[in-house]
């Protein structure tokens, strides 16, 4: 019999609703994200995450472009939140995080959003980008569940969580995706004046780590339970590997499961920062994936990579 996903049990005791009242009280004077900027969403004030008391979606679909343990033979069930709580100025959907691709839905079309994809034959729910959205988040889901929604739910976001937000989603999210994406305040600071984001991140993902453990597949290879790391490889070194796969190893688990990505390109802004302006080669990859290697993960991601040429 397969498993359960964890937020049906959740449901069923009448939890899952004190987590929603307790994450739109985050919302009064929005300390949802570590930007903690204040604006009372309920009012329909915006902060950082332009954002107010509707949740928007920017697209849903079967993805299969994600890892292979994630989308499988029938994809992944991606709903793109629109807005974002980070704002990188190379972001690859530059024009859902910062130029607002997207409508605003109600935790009803949200939770209708989610039962098509299951509806589809998708094998898990992948809110992408879901930090500044969790209440809407967690509101739909208690109306999808209800009407018997009970895929694998995947958190797939840049790291850039409070731990006291992620807190409420124990017992309701099975897989973690974080991105982990620089080590370095200062490169923080110039990609998405987040000074803090390398402290945030490592908290994020030992409190992730804390509530899944390692990434768990059934017989078919299918993630049902654990975390997934992702790190983008950027030019020159400033993604600060070696330091961020040492964390990783020693803090969280050497069998982490990490998908250390080569597909950094310069959209958005980038070209403002002469150093993100180009492509990291395939050599930066390659020394990536040796300093990964050298500090003990070796679960890494094996689909097949392609990497920009200088």
């Amino acid at each position: 019999m397969k498993d359960e996903a964890v937020y049906v049990e959740t449901f069923r005791k009448g939890l899952l609703k004190k987590k929603i009242l307790g994450a739109y009280e985050m919302l009064e004077a929005c300390e949802l994200c570590p930007r903690k900027c204040g604006a009372d969403r309920l009012s329909g004030e915006t902060g950082v995450c332009r954002t107010g008391k509707d949740a928007w979606v920017s697209s849903y679909n079967p993805h299969f472009g994600e890892e292979t343990p994630l989308s499988g033979s029938s994809g992944s069930g991606t709903i793109f939140f629109t807005h974002c709580n980070l704002l990188c100025i190379f972001c690859q959907n530059y024009d859902i995080s910062h130029g607002g691709c997207g409508q605003a839905v109600s935790n009803d079309q949200l939770a209708e959003i989610m039962l098509s994809l299951q509806r589809s034959g998708c094998h898990n729910i992948n809110f992408v980008s879901p930090s500044h959205v969790v209440p809407q988040m967690l509101a739909a889901l208690e109306i999808a569940t209800d009407r018997g929604l009970s895929l694998p739910l995947v958190y797939n976001t840049g790291a850039y969580d409070r731990v006291e937000t992620l807190r409420l989603l124990e017992g309701v999210i099975d897989i973690y995706m974080p991105d982990f994406k620089f080590w370095n305040p200062e490169i923080a600071k110039t990609a998405c004046d987040a000074p803090d984001y390398p402290e945030v991140a490592r908290q994020a993902l030992v409190e992730m780590h804390r509530q899944v453990g390692d990434l768990i597949t059934d017989a078919s290879g299918i993630a049902t339970r654990g975390l997934l790391i992702r790190h983008l490889v950027l030019p020159h070194g400033l993604a600060g590997t070696r330091d961020v796969m040492r964390f990783i190893a020693q803090q969280l688990s050497p069998d982490s499961y990490v998908n250390i990505m080569p597909q950094y390109r310069p959209c958005g802004r980038a070209a403002e920062i002469s150093a993100l302006a180009g492509h990291p080669s395939s050599e930066e990859f390659q020394v990536a994936l040796q300093e990964a290697t050298e500090e003990g993960i070796t679960r890494l991601d094996q689909r097949p990579r392609f990497v920009f040429m200088m």
